[in-house]
Formats: C-alpha cells, structure tokens, sequence
C-alpha cells in the first residue's frame, strides 16, 4: 500500500511537526545563544517577548527564524532582521551568497544518516519486545516505543545537531568556522565537551510526545485503510 504509508506517514509526520515546533525553537537558542539561563527561562522570554514563526521547510533558514529575538509588531521595537522565510533565504542569498544558504548541510547530513537507522530500529525492537507473536502492537506499545525511539536517536544527533546550528548561525554573526571539524574544536576549546550535549533536555522532553503521536497516528491510519 505505497500511497496509504506515504499519506499515513506525511500525516502523521505533520502531527508530529506541529506538537514539536515550540521545543525545536528553545533547543535551538539554547544552542546558539548564552542569554538564557535555562529551559524555562527561554520559553518564558520567548512566549513574553514574541512569537515563535517557522514557515520555512529549510533547516537553516528555520534556525535564522526561530534565532530572531526581537519582539513583534512592538511600538518602538527595532524591525526585525527578517521579515519572513522568503525575505529570509534573499538575505542570506545577498550577503552569503548561494553557498550560504547549504551552511551546516554536512553536520545536517551526518547527523540524520545514522540517527534514522537508530531511530527505526529501535522502535521495531520495543515493540516487538513488548508484543506477543502474531499480535498488533497496542497502542501503548506504539506510544512508548515512538517516544523512546525519539529520545534514543536524539541521544546519538544532538552533538551533530549542536555543530549544524553554530555553523547555520556562523554567518549571521560574522564568525567563519573552517568546518565541521573547526566547529567542533573549537566549540570543546572554549566551552568544553559539555557543550555538545546542550539541548539535549529539551530534545528529549520534545522527541517523546513528539514520535509518540507520530507513530501512533502511523499506526492507526494504516490499519483504518485496511
């Protein structure tokens, strides 16, 4: 059934995205940005302060968006630097140029390449771990195995999601990185081998109900098609 796992998979995918949107921008300005002292602290400031927009479906054009700090349609408020994900990707294409748009391309790939295998495999072995043979997994089983995949294949891409956003949001602030290597070394120089972990709560909090519902939904739109 080809077409009914792609409708089922781009449906839940989006059910997922859409429960998963908030988490993604603090674990993102928790990454790039030293202004927050904590989880709660950047949601709390970026809930007063704005709202989180992502309209874009590129990666790096989704971390300049959700690095934007300044406060909306606020009297007196400096314009924000993009206006939108159009106006977004024309910004960086101008003082970029085109190689800009695919900065952290590389860490981006060698973070999911590996994490999708990690992810797959150990939602398969949950539930089979917690199904007996020749039975559907319930929907608890899909639900805890979901979120735990989730949290376990985030484990193994946060030190790689943490390289891709420093390397997305180099050019923005005018630090040229040699790559991914310098990236990483530099990065552990400066603020220590902690740093490549920093996300990783919020990642886990989001991956959870995030893949929980995602395989869920998977799960149940297969089965009422039959």
């Amino acid at each position: 059934m080809p077409a009914e796992e792609f409708v089922a998979g781009w449906i839940s995918g989006a059910l997922g995205l859409v429960l998963g949107h908030p988490f993604d921008t603090v674990k993102v300005r928790l990454q790039t940005q030293t202004t927050y002292r904590g989880i709660v602290d950047c949601m709390v400031k970026t809930y007063r302060h704005e709202s989180a927009y992502c309209l874009a479906p590129f990666d790096l054009i989704k971390v300049r968006l959700q690095n934007q700090t300044e406060p909306r349609a606020k009297p007196g408020s400096p314009p924000p630097r993009y206006r939108g994900p159009v106006h977004c990707a024309a910004s960086i294409f101008q003082a970029e140029g085109p190689r800009g748009l695919f900065r952290g391309a590389w860490a981006l790939t060698l973070r999911d390449t590996p994490t999708l295998g990690i992810y797959f495999v150990t939602y398969e072995w949950l539930c089979r771990q917690f199904t007996p043979d020749g039975q559907t997994p319930s929907s608890g089983t899909v639900l805890v195995a979901g979120g735990f995949a989730g949290i376990t294949s985030w484990v193994a891409a946060t030190p790689l999601d943490v390289i891709k956003s420093r390397m997305q949001m180099a050019g923005l602030k005018q630090r040229a990185y040699g790559g991914l290597l310098d990236c990483m070394v530099s990065s552990a120089r400066q603020e220590g081998l902690g740093v490549f972990f920093r996300g990783l709560t919020i990642n886990s909090a989001r991956a959870f109900p995030v893949n929980a519902v995602t395989f869920l939904s998977y799960e149940h739109l297969l089965l009422s098609w039959g």
